[in-house]
């Protein structure tokens, strides 16, 4: 080890190699661009050599620093991978679940106490996966997502829920501000939003109202807040028919105009690593489940 340079210092030269930026390595490595470029410094200093080139706008690694880069993924991969297996071996078979907090909130948690019962040894752990996080699965082994088929490459995708969405309402207000029968009384609805207000556009587009340009309501950046204000009576939203289906049955929310959806190419994947090596049991063991329980 004493002939290597220090550790610290590859780590920031790799990342700014891969990412060819000094800005986007450091925001990788929750650090100042500053501490990028000391720490390629010093490693050039080290070598004797230059690591990097200017070429108009970007930094490009030298054909040493290209060699250098190479070696270091490589490195840096397999001890990544050696990590893992070690944290696996420790945890043994834990089960680590990320999910969106939508889908955790009012679907998955309340269906957890059937699975504990059928699989008692196997421990589970559930952690909040963000809408646009990009998936890692070095520490989850598992996650429920929201997109299309296309955009889940993170792993092996397995649709779970269907997505389409369709408008619902609390009855008090549909008895206050109602009867909502026609498409044109959407023009003057209140109306919920969820995250932006694309989706209302597009519902009153399907239902012939060409120009409608809804901007006003307010806007919840999070389905479980857009669920809560659409239950105490606030407006109309747009919701996932799969996460509202209990919501309907017990008369908490009235669909309406039925046979009207937005984001039918949507839904719930479930994604598992291509490498389930060390957990493939519990993996295999929670997707059964879950896909049994989605199918009921």
């Amino acid at each position: 080890m004493a002939k290597l340079p220090p550790l610290n210092a590859l780590r920031c030269f790799e990342a700014a190699a891969r990412h060819r930026s000094f800005s986007r390595a450091a925001s990788e490595l929750h650090v100042t661009q500053s501490a990028v470029s000391h720490q390629v410094r010093q490693l050039e200093d080290w070598f004797g050599v230059m690591l990097f080139e200017r070429q108009g706008r970007q930094t490009v690694p030298t054909g040493k620093g290209e060699t250098l880069a190479s070696g270091l993924a490589e490195a840096f991969a397999i001890m990544q991978e050696s990590c893992r297996q070690v944290k696996t071996s420790q945890a043994g078979a834990t089960l680590t679940i990320a999910v969106l907090p939508s889908i955790a909130t009012i679907w998955l948690i309340p269906k957890l106490a059937a699975f504990f019962k059928a699989h008692p040894e196997i421990p589970v752990k559930v952690v909040y996966l963000l809408a646009g996080q990009p998936l890692s699965f070095n520490d989850i082994d598992i996650a429920i997502t929201w997109g299309t088929e296309r955009s889940q490459h993170e792993g092996r995708a397995t649709r779970l829920l269907l997505g389409d969405s369709v408008a619902v309402a609390n009855p008090a207000l549909i008895a206050r501000e109602g009867p909502f029968e026609r498409s044109h009384a959407l023009l003057h609805a209140p109306l919920l939003h969820d995250t932006d207000r694309q989706g209302w556009q597009r519902f009153m587009r399907k239902l012939g109202l060409r120009h409608a340009n809804q901007e006003s309501g307010p806007v919840f950046e999070d389905f479980n807040l857009l669920r809560a204000a659409a239950l105490a009576g606030q407006g109309l939203a747009l919701c996932p028919r799969s996460l509202i289906q209990d919501d309907v049955s017990a008369g908490r929310l009235v669909v309406l105009f039925e046979g009207t959806a937005i984001n039918e190419d949507l839904g719930y994947w479930l994604v598992e690593p291509h490498n389930t090596e060390g957990r493939a049991s519990a993996i295999g063991a929670f997707k059964a489940w879950l896909m049994k329980e989605a199918g009921a």
